[in-house]
Formats: C-alpha cells, sequence, structure tokens
C-alpha cells in the first residue's frame, strides 16, 4: 500500500470517528516512514484529539512549528535523555532530515543522549542497546514465571495421572 493510500486511509477513518484505527495505521506508516515529517505530524495531530500532549509533542518534536506545550510535555514524560532519543524512533543520521529545524533538534537529542550515555550515541543504537539489554539470560522476569508455572502444571498432570494408574491396578 503506498503512503498516499494510507493517509487517505487514515483520514476517512478521522472522519467516520475511527480515531483508533487512524492512530493505528499512522503509527504504522511512521515506524516504516520516520523521516517522513507530514506522518509524524498527522500522528501528532491523532495524539491531540485524545487529549496526550507528551505524546502529540512527541510526533511533531520536530516540526517547524510545533506547539510548545505540547513539546515541553514529551520532554517531561521522557525526562531521560536516551529514552528521548528512543521516543522518536528516528533511524538515519540528523543530516538526512528534511528540514534544518527537525536536523537542530535531532542533533542536539543525540548530544544531551550520548552525554547521559557517558559514549557517542547513533540513531537507532539506543534501540539496540535496549533490546541487547532485554535479551540478556535472567532478565525476564514474567517468561520465567510463565514456564515455571506451565511446568509445575504439568508435573501436577504427570502425577494425577501416575496415581490414577496406581489406583486402577490397585483395584483390580
Amino acid at each position: 500500500m503506498t503512503i498516499e493510500t494510507t493517509l487517505a486511509r487514515a483520514e476517512a477513518d478521522l472522519r467516520a470517528g475511527r480515531v483508533p484505527l487512524a492512530r493505528q495505521r499512522l503509527r504504522g506508516l511512521v515506524g516504516s516512514r520516520p523521516a517522513d515529517l507530514t506522518v509524524r505530524s498527522r500522528l501528532g495531530a491523532v495524539y491531540r484529539l485524545y487529549g496526550e500532549p507528551a505524546q502529540a509533542g512527541r510526533w511533531t518534536y520536530l516540526d517547524d512549528d510545533r506547539d510548545e506545550a505540547e513539546a515541553a510535555a514529551f520532554e517531561a514524560a521522557y525526562a531521560d535523555p536516551q529514552a528521548r532519543m528512543t521516543a522518536l524512533a528516528w533511524r538515519d543520521p540528523e543530516e538526512s532530515a528534511p528540514t534544518g529545524t527537525a536536523r537542530e533538534r535531532l542533533t542536539a537529542v543525540r548530544t544531551a543522549a550520548s552525554a547521559a550515555a557517558g559514549r557517542p550515541l547513533a540513531w537507532g543504537a539506543a534501540e539496540e542497546d535496549e533490546d541487547e539489554e532485554e535479551a540478556k539470560p535472567g532478565t525476564d522476569w514474567p517468561g520465567v514465571l510463565g514456564c515455571t508455572v506451565v511446568v509445575l502444571v504439568l508435573l501436577a498432570a504427570c502425577g494425577l495421572m501416575v496415581f490414577g494408574a496406581v489406583t486402577l491396578v490397585r483395584q483390580f
């Protein structure tokens, strides 16, 4: 599906009152085209409809005419510079941004995140670092707990089957 088709469908969803569907379409589009400032702005407008200034500010952060109150809400919600860098979901070097304002803002965010990390960061690297940390053994407690419960249930079921078989054998 082309970007124009997806944008048209999102606009049609908004006109029909299907705001969650429009948001989902635009989120997918931002995921596949993170450097498209028009798509980001439209997603910000959808979050504005939801009354979520931090998310509206997140997706309009790179705009020339962003709402400064929304940008401040985004910065407060993502106070850690590395979290802010990840939240912007930018992938390419800031030099590839289509406007000077976007390049300046991306540079400022990356510089602050690098200072907080104590090492130079590149766009996309903050997400990769996060993924690496999640992949470390022993850090997925919900997964470990879920597997433990499944194993215990299976052991209990096996125990009941053995107990039932022994009971049947004793009766005959």
